[in-house]
């Protein structure tokens, strides 16, 4: 007879088919929920116009500075070929613009490169090195042990200036570095050979929404599992004056220099120089490795005008559209919106065609009495051009940050030829609180290319947390952004451990375990640069006295490359070590070029 309790019964057909379908649908979610995922942004560098690092930069936007300035003589002599009547043949109307110093400084045998190979260096590819690496450190990331990981590499870039004035030299000075020295296509390349990445690594050219569409390549890349951790954003530098001559012929930039967007006098932009990087990983993996998380890319979208009034002419209803397909990527209604970073060169055609792309999404869901708040940082220090998407987003992080919206410079007169009283929009002439509520706080940025391609991203604040798990590792990594300017450690010499991306971090410190005393070890590449970090770390100590040391130390110890020249030292608060580092009061010397020997004594009873 039978074992009837043993009989295995098998499932009806009916059940199979409901079990295959249960399957196919979990198939379904984990694949839309990879194609929708938020990016986390867990780390930023940059460089712009009287800002050299971010921390600058929110203190630029909250003073309301105007970094617009005059021509310097290293880029061009502004009197040779100025003139202010814009018909006249080879010259240009325009004598400013947002300009960075020092952008011929560089420590080549830092990232392995040699001084002949520097010299045909394009100063992008330079610049974009230095803020990469200020990028991870900010991120708590180690460079050294991102060497053979699949970390991808987004940058836009459209300048040429300087590879176009080795190629116009007479032959016989051409080198052999002078076609990766200064090829676009390098730019990008470069940065991943130096840190040795493996991931995607692409340079794109987009006209001035190239920033932002590299931001937004970067997003599906990781959504696509192509890579586990992304280096995205743009840059831009002013070497020759033969584009803004080029552009004073299409009377497109601002005499005065000064865009002044959304304003009746707006009479065209002026060109700048910048450049920054964000740190980007999927979100769950940040949530996972105890990342600091500065904020989060909930959705984004590119696209093209197509058929406008021009080639060069915005297109209204393109760029509503984009804008609703961003927030349907993101998974946002347009109510839950309240602000946007518009592009707004300050120009009288486009001023008026972008707002009204604006009011075609958010017009119909928001009220006077709950306006969306919009702005351009073009008006602090022109347009970035590249470098103008990364330059917005930045500001928007910053800003969710600080919980405060900066001020929109020169708006005095609104742009008669938009439609203010009927539109529940608001341009923030002073600073405007913006702070947590029950509901996130929520952003998009515009960043339209001449080329007519564009691009739209949705922001969220950073997921709120303890102070201890957020605010203090947020402020804490903040030192990492004042070490030495191209001082950044040789990735070929680090030997550091194998973690990454995935994996979780070492245990965050728990500041409310007091200690008597706390090790703070820093390190250079030379005793000069060791002296500037130390400085830098005493000015940021002096600062910011309600930062915990041992989160300061912490950082300090296990998030930054350790170099040849090093420094340590033991204090009981935040002012003892300030005071130690400025007096120089600290243990220094050289790390030991060989292992030491390592000896057991057993002395006995």
């Amino acid at each position: 007879m039978p074992d009837r309790e043993n009989r295995i019964e098998k499932p009806s057909p009916l059940k199979r088919a409901m079990l295959a379908l249960e399957k196919l649908q979990a198939k379904f979610d984990a694949a839309e929920s990879a194609r929708t995922e938020p990016i986390a942004i867990v780390g930023m560098g940059c460089r712009f116009p009287g800002a050299d690092n971010p921390e600058a930069y929110w203190r630029l936007l909250q003073d309301g500075v105007d970094a617009i300035g005059e021509v310097p003589r290293e880029r061009w002599d502004i009197d040779a070929w100025f003139d202010p009547d814009p018909e006249t043949p080879g010259k240009m109307y325009a004598r400013h613009g947002g300009f960075l110093s020092e952008i011929d400084r560089f420590d080549p045998q830092f990232f392995g490169i040699s001084p002949r190979e520097a010299v045909d260096l394009d100063p992008q590819q330079r610049l974009l090195l230095e803020i990469a690496w200020e990028a991870l450190e900010n991120a708590g990331l180690i460079p050294g042990k991102l060497t053979g990981k699949s970390v991808g590499v987004f940058i836009g870039a459209t300048q040429m200036d300087y590879g176009s004035l080795q190629y116009s030299s007479p032959p016989e000075n051409l080198t052999a570095y002078s076609f990766t020295g200064g090829g676009l296509s390098f730019i990008a390349g470069r940065l991943s050979y130096v840190l040795g990445l493996r991931g995607p690594t692409v340079a794109m050219d987009t006209a001035c929404s190239s920033g932002l569409v590299a931001i937004h390549t970067a997003c599906q890349s990781l959504r696509s599992a192509e890579c586990e951790l992304a280096l995205a954003g743009g840059v831009n530098l002013l070497l020759f004056p033969e584009i803004t001559i080029s552009l004073s012929r299409t009377r497109s930039l601002s005499p005065d220099g000064r865009c002044k967007t959304f304003d009746a006098s707006a009479n065209g932009f002026a060109r700048g120089e910048g450049c920054g990087i964000v740190v980007l990983k999927r979100l769950s993996d940040a949530v996972t490795n105890k990342d600091n998380v500065l904020a989060i890319i909930r959705g984004s979208a590119i696209g093209h005008d197509g058929v406008s009034g021009g080639f060069t002419v915005p297109n209204e209803q393109a760029q509503g559209k984009l804008i609703r397909q961003a927030l349907q990527n993101a998974r946002i209604t347009p109510d839950k919106v309240s602000y946007v970073e518009a592009h707004g060169t300050g120009t009288s055609l486009g001023d008026p065609i972008e707002v009204g792309a604006l009011s075609s999404v958010f017009a119909d869901n928001h009220s006077p009495d709950s306006p969306l708040t919009i702005g351009s940082v073009k008006t602090n220090f022109g347009h970035l051009e590249a470098a103008a998407g990364i330059a917005g987003l930045m500001k928007i992080v910053l800003a969710l940050q600080h919980e405060e919206i900066p001020a929109h410079l020169h708006f005095k007169e609104p742009n008669p030829h938009i439609d203010w009283e009927n539109l529940p929009f608001r341009v923030p002439v002073e600073r405007q609180s913006w702070r947590r509520g029950g509901k996130p706080r929520i952003a998009g940025v515009s960043s339209f290319g001449m080329s007519g391609t564009n691009a739209h991203v949705v922001l969220e604040e950073a997921p709120s947390v303890g102070w201890n798990e957020r605010e203090a590792r947020n402020s804490t990594r903040k030192a990492g952004i004042h070490h030495q300017r191209a001082e950044p450690a040789n990735p070929n010499k680090d030997d550091s451990g194998d973690e990454f991306v995935g994996v979780r971090s070492p245990p965050q410190p728990t500041t409310s375990i007091e200690r008597p005393f706390h090790l703070l070890t820093l390190s250079a590449k030379s005793d000069a640069a060791l002296r500037e970090l130390a400085a830098s770390y005493g000015d940021y100590l002096k600062d910011h006295p309600e930062i915990p040391l041992a989160d300061v130390c912490f950082t300090a110890n296990t998030g930054r490359s350790h170099f040849d020249h090093r420094l340590a030292l033991v204090a009981g608060s935040s002012s003892d070590a300030e005071e130690k580092l400025r007096a120089a009061d600290y243990l220094s010397g050289e790390a030991a070029r060989e292992r030491p020997k390592v000896a057991f004594l057993f002395t006995g009873q």
